[in-house]
């Protein structure tokens, strides 16, 4: 009998300690990536005002930024991709070095 009792003991010891070393973790929260979306626009817009240019429209859903300075203008249309790429084009009037400037910026600002 009392070896039966100590085996009953020890079960139950044995029972409650691999219940404490069971661990639950909470998920860690991830940041948000910014959308690809977002992060070209933004990147547009900052070339834009990088050149010096004033941002006088924005539209984002149709996807158009213009920015002047002058007589000088860039419009920089973003279209959102069948695969989740987003393609941007720059336009402009006036300067021509202007649209190869805020283009350097833009890829500078995407890290290309």
């Amino acid at each position: 009998m009392n070896l039966k009792l100590s085996l009953s003991r020890l079960t139950v010891v044995l029972a409650f300690l691999a219940l404490g070393s069971c661990v639950v973790y909470q998920p860690v929260p991830m940041p948000m990536q910014q959308s690809r979306f977002d992060q070209s626009w933004a990147a547009a817009s900052g070339a834009i005002y990088d050149q010096g240019l004033t941002i006088t429209m924005q539209d984002r859903s149709t996807g158009v930024i213009r920015g002047e300075r002058g007589d000088t203008s860039v419009t920089a249309t973003l279209e959102t991709l069948p695969d989740g790429g987003v393609q941007v084009k720059f336009s402009g009037k006036g300067d021509p070095t202007v649209v190869d400037r805020v283009s350097q910026s833009f890829n500078r600002r995407m890290g290309a």
